[in-house]
């Protein structure tokens, strides 16, 4: 094998040479024999000098007479090689400041005075724990400068009254501004164009020379988005589609006066800072994800950094060897330039500690190999990112050179690759428990930065604590990306990043009301924030009315045993509860809600004095209502559950995701593969069918782990088509879907009883733009309203089954559910609609999937009666079409779901990935939130169960035979309740979860 091995080698390098044939002849080097022996003679003379002279003895020789002309730039080169930046120097600095550096003269209201604050500081006492102070906060010039119960009154006659603005927070939260460690805001502009796109470069593994700064836009829809949900800073990285995708930013995300990209840099490093001042962080992402295989498997990764990393050492070395000659006065003739490189500068400080390395590694052997390769060439790491399999292997991360570093996690954002497959919701407490520093991220724009809140809530709801949580997006990224002496915390000399809340930050719904970057007020909207004209007055009192009822943290259940589970099994859990068919008495519930022919209808409601009792026998509740009214009598085995205040609740239905039809997103293998679209390329003439529809029932596949986990959070039916989810970089707009099937989530395969409800639910189709990254051939969107009005005006025969599902849809046996987005689009569907019902006297039951603007022809789809399943409650402009969305509080008063609700739209509820079924429960108690006093909370539970049943046209789902869901602890508008078993009348059974 070695020889071969080595014959291949040879072969190969001979490749590279140019034949004989083409080379002229080498003249032959002749020596005598006497010169031979004085060349031998001066290289032993050489090496002997340099053998007799004792070790440090160059620097004992005179001074060479050679001086280089560029002697002082290379000695002050040489003079800050070693210098790295210090927290502690940093710190203090800080700490003396009565004016930010970035403070920005003229700006208004520059002094803010809150009182009555609950703060959350982010600081560690002595104990280890988060200081939590009642009191209040002063702002000033840009920093904070008092904090606690007695503000020094010298510090307040220092200013200006009419400068200052004073807010009665009557006990609302005050919480660092939030940080998102994981963002591509600004560089991946929202809604993406082509032009915009800065993300990722196609020129190679290895770009360390690249800087995320240079596509950096300022003016990108995105931040304002992200400021409203209490974010002010953000890491700005480049792509990690590259082994290295190049230098990260940490930008403050308001406005400045002068709209570069280099004034929103918070400390920027010394070759882009004129300024002078101490050594500051950098900041570099290096990448292990699968989207690297572009340029090779793990081991051509590994190669290209350690190859990178070799070249960046040597440089280092010259210049070690340079510094050490001319800091000793020793100048040779060569030494004129200093041996710097613009290719490897910034590894090679990375090499000297002055770089904070941002890793993107998800399964435990690329953290291995990071780790190990941080060791070889003796560099630390700051953060490991999307570190799905780290909780499998805590104790790697002891090994890592230069301290610890810290783990970035989304909550539930799993399952969509191989790397991510053994991710777990509870990975972030299982990580604390071992003393790692837990960052929740967002990835955006894969989930944009809207949600970075939602990641701590939920990473609270499976086991972080309070403090670690909020931690986790505010002093924890700051103290990983060594800002932590100036951001990230609530203390004096800090800069004043701050947002004030409507409710405790963790409690599901909860708003900034308030958010201030550098002291600046950017929510609610003023001139200064750079987007909007009113004024704030000249020294106004404000009083801000607190939600005094979710003013606490919610309550958390507890999830120890999957906690376990899930590392006993090394994340993947068997998810199997145990079956009781025996009697189940339910203790200590509040409320029983059951199923109506097309309602949820409230069953039993316990009064504020005694919870009630369920009674379940063979799957069906025989009785629900006080001790008195429920007596349990007999000698039939029972088993008892306490509910601890909790309810009994309908199944709940997903929709909107290939639930069932894929496992992992990201390979092919594992999903159902892509379909033919029409309007691009002929479907196969074996089809007999121009329009090639197809059943989403002959693909499902049952027991994946998504539709297992979103059976553990309740959802129990699931009603998917073969419509695959837009992606970043990657998506199928095929028009025609075909027909959906709607199953149970829980069955182990279709010839189960009762495991298909329905085999052909619904008609699917979609009309988009193309996308701004389209490199084949798109069809136009007239293109495909022509196609769709002919199919429904029944210009294709129904022997075929485009003629055929297009009539049942026309004539409304059957809903034609259309994903569509951009309100013009869906102004013409309305009209389309009516042109086909006057043409055939049908009436057409069509329904908006997405519809992210929907809201602005509210109007319009409830005279129209066409429905709307939303996909999203807290909107971006993820597509061209969806650019004018509503965004709801703080940014505006009401929200798309409350306008429709208003209007009379039957809504629904959906997701756009399997992943993310599992949240369901948490979608309806953000749209409860969103929707008071517009719904009530049954109105609200229909989102997810009638509602949607209604729009697909789902049948078979008898109220008695319904299942029902049990939560411990609350209900499914409460973050403080677990799902603890699913009610089965069908199969007379109690799963025990």
């Amino acid at each position: 094998m070695t020889s071969n091995t080595a014959r291949t080698t040879m072969s190969s390098e001979k490749a590279l040479v140019p034949h004989s044939d083409f080379l002229p002849p080498r003249p032959m080097l002749t020596f005598s024999k006497r010169t031979l022996s004085v060349l031998w003679l001066l290289l032993f003379g050489f090496w002997t000098y340099h053998r007799v002279l004792p070790p440090g003895s160059w620097s004992t020789l005179e001074p060479s007479a050679y001086v280089s002309p560029n002697t002082q730039e290379i000695l002050q080169k040489c003079s800050t090689l070693h210098a790295r930046p210090s927290q502690l120097s940093l710190e203090s600095l800080s700490r003396k400041r009565t004016v930010s550096d970035r403070y920005e003269p003229g700006t208004r209201n520059m002094s803010y005075l809150i009182t009555n604050a609950t703060i959350f500081t982010g600081a560690k006492d002595d104990d280890g724990n988060v200081q939590i102070t009642n009191g209040d906060l002063l702002m000033v010039n840009g920093i904070i400068r008092a904090l606690g119960e007695d503000i020094p009154r010298d510090l307040l006659g220092e200013i200006d009254p009419r400068q200052l603005t004073m807010i009665k927070a009557n006990g609302s939260w005050v919480t660092p501004g939030l940080v998102d460690i994981n963002s591509q805001l600004g560089i991946f502009s929202s809604p993406p164009l082509r032009g915009s796109d800065d993300s990722d470069s196609m020129q190679g593994p290895v770009l360390p020379w690249l800087r995320s700064i240079d596509g950096l836009h300022t003016r990108d829809n995105a931040f304002e988005l992200a400021i409203a949900a209490g974010v002010t800073s953000a890491q700005i990285l480049p792509g990690a589609s590259n082994n290295i995708g190049g230098q990260a930013f940490v930008v403050k995300l308001r406005r400045t006066a002068d709209g570069s990209a280099l004034s929103m840099v918070v400390d920027p490093p010394q070759e882009l800072n004129s300024t002078g001042g101490p050594p500051t962080w950098r900041h570099l992402l290096q990448s292990c994800s699968e989207e690297t295989r572009r340029y090779g498997n793990r081991m051509d990764m590994m190669w290209s950094l350690r190859s990178a990393y070799h070249e960046a050492r040597r440089v280092m070395k010259a210049q070690d060897a340079l510094c050490a000659q001319a800091e000793a006065g020793i100048w040779d003739t060569g030494m004129d330039v200093f041996p710097d490189s613009l290719q490897w500068e910034m590894l090679v400080d990375v090499l000297r500690g002055k770089v904070k390395v941002t890793n993107d590694c998800s399964e435990a052997v690329d953290l291995d190999n990071m780790i190990r390769l941080s060791n070889e060439f003796g560099f630390s790491l700051a953060i490991f990112l999307h570190a799905s399999e780290a909780y499998l292997v805590p104790t790697l991360f002891n090994d890592s050179r230069g301290g610890t570093p810290a783990v970035a996690l989304s909550s539930t954002n799993h399952r969509h690759a191989r790397e991510s497959y053994r991710g777990s919701e509870f990975a972030p407490a299982i990580l604390a428990a071992h003393n790692l520093s837990i960052i929740m991220t967002t990835d955006q724009p894969v989930i944009n930065s809207r949600q970075l809140i939602d990641e701590a809530r939920k990473a609270y709801h499976f086991g972080l604590t309070a403090d670690l949580a909020l931690a986790s997006i505010t002093s924890a990224p700051s103290n990983a990306l060594g800002l932590g002496y100036r951001m990230g915390m609530l203390q004096e000399g800090y800069d004043a990043d701050v947002v004030m809340w409507n409710s405790h930050p963790l409690q599901i719904g909860a708003t900034p009301s308030h958010v201030w970057i550098d002291g600046i007020r950017q929510i609610p909207l003023t001139k200064d924030s750079g987007r909007s004209t009113y004024s704030t007055g000249t020294g106004p009192t404000e009083v801000v009315d607190s939600n005094n009822l979710r003013m606490e943290a919610p309550g958390q259940p507890s999830y120890l045993k999957e906690r376990q589970d899930t590392v006993n099994w090394d994340g993947l859990p068997p998810l199997r509860g145990i079956e009781e068919g025996n009697r189940v008495v339910f203790r200590n519930v509040k409320e029983v809600w059951t199923r109506g022919r097309n309602s949820i209808d409230e069953s039993f409601v316990a009064d504020e004095e005694e919870f009630g009792i369920v009674i379940v026998e063979k799957g069906k509740i025989t009785c629900a209502g006080t001790a008195d009214d429920c007596i349990v009598s007999g000698d039939e085995p029972t088993v008892d559950v306490d509910l601890h205040g909790g309810s009994i609740s309908p199944g709940l239905l997903t929709f909107g995701s290939p639930l069932g039809l894929e496992d992992i997103a990201s390979e092919p293998s594992t999903t159902d593969g892509r379909l033919f679209d029409a309007l691009i390329v002929d479907v196969p003439s074996i089809f007999h069918d121009i329009g090639g529809i197809v059943r989403a029932f002959d693909a499902l596949m049952f027991d994946t782990r998504h539709a297992r986990i979103a059976y553990y959070f309740g959802v129990t039916i699931a009603t998917s088509s073969l419509a695959k989810p837009h992606r970043l970089y990657e998506s199928d707009d095929s028009m025609i879907w075909g027909l959906s099937t709607t199953f149970r989530t829980n069955a182990a395969h279709a010839l189960e009883p009762e495991a298909i409800i329905q085999t052909e639910t619904a008609l699917h189709f979609r009309i988009t733009r193309p996308r701004f990254d389209v490199r084949g051939p798109a069809a136009s969107v007239s293109s495909q309203l022509a196609v769709l009005r002919r199919l429904l005006y029944g210009w294709e025969s129904r022997d075929t089954d485009t003629g055929l599902y297009f009539r049942k849809a026309a004539e409304g046996v059957i809903p034609l559910v259309v994903e569509v987005h951009n309100a013009d689009i869906m102004a013409s569907l309305i009209m389309l609609r009516a042109e086909v019902d006057a043409k055939i006297g049908g009436q057409m039951r069509m329904v908006f999937v997405g519809a992210t603007e929907a809201w602005l022809l509210a109007k319009e789809l409830s005279q129209a009666r066409v429905g709307v399943i939303l996909t999203s409650l807290k909107p971006v402009a993820a597509t061209w079409d969806q650019r004018r969305i509503l965004p709801g509080p703080p940014l505006t008063n009401q929200t798309a779901l409350d306008i429709l609700l208003k209007n009379g739209v039957i809504v629904g509820l959906g997701v756009d990935h399997p992943q993310m079924a599992a949240e369901t429960r948490f979608h309806l108690a953000q749209a409860y939130q969103d929707s008071i006093p517009s719904a009530t909370a049954r109105e609200v539970y229909g989102l997810a169960t009638t509602n949607l049943e209604q729009l697909l046209g789902v049948k078979g789902i008898e109220p008695s035979s319904a299942d029902l869901v049990a939560f411990d602890g609350g209900s499914v508008f409460n973050l403080s309740s677990k799902v603890v078993a699913i009610i089965s009348p069908q199969r007379s059974q109690v799963d025990m979860l």
